[in-house]
Order: C-alpha cells, then sequence, then structure tokens
C-alpha cells in the first residue's frame, strides 16, 4: 500500500471517529432534563395601551402582568381596580406600570385641572405655525413668551417670560405626534405659569403681538434681555432724553421723538409744453411761462 493510500484511510477513519464521538454527545446533552428556575413575580396594573394625559382610566385601559418581586415599583397597584376611575396627570405607554405619582387624586376628576401643580395656573394663547414655532410646541417642552409693542421708531421687541413649560397644544391633550419630535399643528397652546406670568402675558398679548421662542430643556437659566428696538436695528442714534419739570417741579427724563430731517429745496426743473418752457421748482409751483 502506497503512502497516498494510507493517509486517506486515515482522514476517513478520523471523520467517522469524530462524526460517532458528536452524535454521541449532543444525545446525551438533548436527553438531560430541562433545569427551570422560578422567579418570585407580584401583580402590578399597567397600561393596555399608549394612554395620553388627562385619559381618565377605564377597564380597557389597563391589564395586569406579573413583575419580579425583587424590582417591585414604588406606587404600583396590584389590581386594576385600584386605578379605575382615575385621571392621569401624565403620559403612560404602553406596559408602563402605573403608579401613585401618575394620577390624579381621588375623586378630583380627569382632564387637565388635575395635572396644574398648585400655585401654578394653566393659560392657553392662541398661535399659528409661525407663533407657535413651526408646531412644535408640544406638551412638554420649555418656551419663552416675547412681545412686540408698536410705537413708532419705538416699537420695543422683548421677552416677558422665560422657560415655562407647554401643557398641551391644540385641543387635545394626546401626544402621539409630538412624543416622536414630530411637529403637531395646533391653534391653542396651553402654558403652565405662576399667576404673575399670567398677568403679564394677557397683558402681552392684549397690548401687542406675542411670539413663543423654543428652548432646550435643559437651559434652565432666565431669559435676561434689553429687548430691541426699531431704531437699533437701522443703525438710527438714540435720542439722548430731556429733562423737563412737571407741574409739581418735579424732573423727569422725557425721550423726545424722532424729527424729520429737512430736505433741500430741488433745482428747478425745465418743462417744453407745445412749445413752451415752464420752470417747476420743488414745492410743485411754476415761474411762470418763457
Amino acid at each position: 500500500m502506497n503512502r497516498r493510500n494510507r493517509t486517506l484511510i486515515v482522514l476517513a477513519v478520523a471523520v467517522v471517529l469524530a462524526s460517532v464521538a458528536s452524535y454521541i454527545v449532543y444525545r446525551a446533552i438533548s436527553r438531560m432534563p430541562v433545569r427551570e428556575v422560578e422567579v418570585a413575580t407580584v401583580h402590578i396594573a399597567v397600561a393596555a395601551e399608549n394612554l395620553p394625559m388627562g385619559t381618565r382610566l377605564a377597564k380597557e385601559h389597563v391589564r395586569v402582568i406579573g413583575w419580579p418581586a425583587g424590582s417591585q415599583v414604588d406606587g404600583a397597584f396590584p389590581t386594576a381596580d385600584d386605578v379605575l376611575n382615575r385621571g392621569l396627570i401624565q403620559t403612560v405607554y404602553q406596559n408602563e406600570p402605573i403608579t401613585e405619582g401618575k394620577l390624579a387624586p381621588i375623586e378630583a376628576g380627569a382632564g387637565l385641572p388635575p395635572a396644574i401643580t398648585p400655585g401654578m395656573r394653566a393659560l392657553s394663547v392662541r398661535v399659528n405655525e409661525v407663533i407657535g414655532v413651526a408646531g412644535f410646541t408640544v406638551p412638554g417642552t420649555r418656551v419663552d413668551v416675547l412681545v412686540t409693542l408698536k410705537d413708532g421708531d419705538n416699537s420695543l421687541t422683548r421677552a416677558v417670560v422665560s422657560n415655562i413649560s407647554v401643557l398641551t397644544a391644540g385641543t387635545r391633550y394626546d401626544v402621539e405626534q409630538g412624543k416622536a419630535g414630530n411637529a403637531m399643528p395646533s391653534s391653542v397652546v396651553t402654558l403652565l405659569v405662576t399667576p404673575e406670568d399670567a398677568e403679564r402675558i394677557t397683558l402681552a398679548q392684549s397690548t401687542g403681538a406675542i411670539m413663543l421662542v423654543l428652548r432646550n430643556p435643559l437651559d434652565v437659566a432666565p431669559t435676561e434681555t434689553k429687548g430691541a428696538r426699531l431704531a437699533s436695528l437701522t443703525g438710527a442714534p438714540a435720542p439722548p432724553p430731556v429733562i423737563k419739570a412737571d407741574n409739581r417741579g418735579q424732573r423727569r427724563a422725557i425721550t423726545p421723538r424722532p424729527v424729520a430731517p429737512v430736505v433741500p429745496a430741488s433745482q428747478p426743473i425745465e418743462i417744453y409744453r407745445a412749445g413752451k418752457r415752464t420752470e417747476v421748482v420743488s414745492n410743485g409751483g411754476g415761474k411762470g411761462d418763457k
């Protein structure tokens, strides 16, 4: 037998032995009993679907599932009956545990009122796509409120309230469009403000034009600016204040209105009509025919 045949025989025997050994190991492992480790669980109520803020919970909104006992959720409820007929004060997504902190107090009802923090107020302002930052003022975002007061060359734009939260946008409480960062067209935006800020925004809305400015939620610094005037946009210097005394003899500063510049008279213009020459000056009068 030559060397080549001996090599082929050795390889064939090795393959057969490896196959037999693999089959024996496979059968041994497949016959081993399956060991199941039991994990202690508790029952908690979770949302059966995405539930927007203001929803009054019903049976179809809640289901009960098993939850690992070693990682219990604080404030969770063991049965669905514990949360029925209570309103949500924030959005709850599918399979998310329903906790006490996400529910309005018992007998408080549903809708927007239970979501208003004590000491705060909900104020609605009418907006359009421009004022509402192209529809991106969705619930949960934070905005500044700017007002523009028109008074000729003294027109002023300034932030009257800063870093306030948007409660709702549009006429619905849901955030299905806004939760993914999509624009949500709306005509009314409801803001969560203090009573003092509510007065400032109401006054600004009644006396001028307001604008919402979207801001980063991590930026909590208050907006402190001096405002922008029309004169500063055109580069015209602001007129110096004039000190005058009133009837009581008290002196106070008065900013004079800008005076229109005097336009010099133009040169006479010669006009020929039917062979007659007429000189016309800037005031429209004529010197006569020549």
